[in-house]
């Protein structure tokens, strides 16, 4: 599963830990990302989103 939302490109962002001390270690924040199956163009389809655009109604999500 590619860790990119499907919507808004939304993908994982990288910088530094900082301790109290200032010692810097790398760190990767990762997007709160969802399975989600939506209906796109009449048809079931399972894509991946982030959650502030499932939260935004950016896609519609297909009922059961």
């Amino acid at each position: 599963m590619s860790r990119t939302c499907e919507i808004c490109g939304k993908k994982p962002a990288t910088g530094y830990k900082v301790s109290h001390a200032h010692n810097k270690t790398k760190k990767t924040w990762l997007p709160n990302l969802q399975k989600v199956k939506t209906l796109s163009g009449g048809a079931t389809k399972s894509i991946t989103i982030c959650t502030r655009c499932l939260r935004d109604g950016a896609v519609t999500k297909a009922v059961k």
